[in-house]
Parts: structure tokens; sequence; C-alpha cells
């Protein structure tokens, strides 16, 4: 019981390292974003149409799978280019390179939309904790530990004036269906609600969303049981 106590301690150490630094990642990368945007748009006039898009899309699966390649999880995904990289020097690594990917996303209309979109890397780690046996990390405890990811994420980004504006979390829960399109629904539901948020809708006049479906999310942590933060700066 203590290895295994021991081993959990490692992973929550492993994953409050990630959560971390990914932050810091964050801080450091979405204040420099919306010149690289506005650099592309110059060059790329018609790709970048709606500028309340230029913003970093951060997909937050509550599952914590992840897929690698976006253009695998959903071929309605596709790879477009990445915008200008930024270079700086950080921890003793000279000319560290941070760069973003740009996506094409095509809705049921064969409308193309446009948009940086990444995976929330620390929940890769969590993913991981769960498929250990030594951890004693459960499905259970890897949902709640999404949650609180997610709400605190939030919360520090919203905090932070330096990031307003410069990113869009995607928290979403599959259905366990085979859906083939799922994740491009959920995005295009993102871009589309940030291109049309600033307008009121009045009868007879309505504003019609591409067809798409999106996921209630009940993000609400069990009151039962409430995880702690897997956080660094808590041990």
């Amino acid at each position: 019981e203590m290895s295994e106590m021991s081993e959990k301690s490692k992973q929550n150490v492993a994953y409050g390292l990630a959560w971390s630094y990914y932050v810091g990642y964050l801080k450091l990368v979405l204040p420099r974003l919306k010149k690289l945007m506005e650099e592309f748009s110059r060059a790329n006039p018609n790709v970048l149409a709606c500028r309340d898009t230029w913003k970093l899309h951060i997909l937050v699966p509550l599952s914590c799978d992840i897929y690698d390649d976006l253009e695998k999880a959903d071929s309605n995904i596709q790879y477009l280019t990445d915008l200008a990289e930024t270079t700086l020097t950080r921890a003793g690594i000279k000319k560290r390179v941070y760069k973003h990917s740009l996506y094409t996303i095509r809705d049921t209309d064969d409308k193309l939309w446009h948009c940086a979109v990444e995976y929330a890397t620390p929940l890769q780690s969590l993913y991981a904790m769960s498929q250990d046996e030594c951890a004693a990390f459960s499905r259970e405890d890897r949902l709640e530990q999404a949650k609180l990811f997610y709400r605190t994420l939030e919360e520090i980004l919203q905090g932070s004036k330096e990031c307003a504006g410069t990113y869009r979390l995607i928290a979403y829960e599959e259905s366990g269906e085979a859906d083939a399109h799922f994740l491009s629904r959920e995005i295009l539901g993102h871009l589309w609600k940030q291109c049309h948020e600033e307008y009121t809708v009045h009868e007879g006049n309505q504003l019609h969303a591409p067809s798409m479906t999106s996921t209630e999310l009940n993000l609400q942590i069990s009151l039962s049981d409430v995880p702690q933060p897997l956080r660094s700066d808590c041990f």
C-alpha cells in the first residue's frame, strides 16, 4: 500500500509540474497571439475573415483522450499552416521556438472556417495516470480532475489582463456514440458564436448557426468528494 501511495504521489507531482508549465506557456504565448494573427491576415486577407475568432482555441476533452493528429480525430478538420514562430530564450534554452497551427474546419454546408486549435496538454498526464494500475486513479477521479482543471484554468486566464480576448476554452464530453464529426461540430459551434454573439436576434430576422450539436456539460465537481488540485504549488 505504501508503494502504491508513493507511486500515486509521484504521478501527482508530475501532473502538477505539467499543469504549472502549461499555465506559464499560455501566459507567455497568448499575449503575442493577436499580433501573429494580424500578420497572417495581412498576407492572407480572405482566410481569417472574422476577427472575433483570432484566438487560440483550447480543446478540453473531459475524457482526457487527446489525438496527436487532429486530422485523424475528424476528417472535417484539416491542417492549413503554422503562424509565424515566436523565438525566445527560456530556462537556459537558446532560441526556443513556440508556434501555433491553423486549421480549416468544414461545416455541413461545405463552408470553410479557419482557426488556431490545440489541445490542453496536461490532460495527457491525467489520462496516463488513469491507465497506470499503480497510480490508483480511477476514471471517476480523472473526470473530476478534468473538471477541476477546466474551471481552474478558466479562472486563471480570466484573471489575466494580458490574456484577455486571446483564447477560447472548448470543454466537451463525447456522447459515446460513433460520430466521426463530433469534434468539428464542437469547434464550429464556438466559431459561429464568436462571429455572431455581438448581434441581437429578433423575431423574423434570426441568425442560423450551421448544423451542429453542442454538448450540455455538467462542470460541477462532486461535493461528496471534492478532489484536491494536483498543482506543483500545492506541495
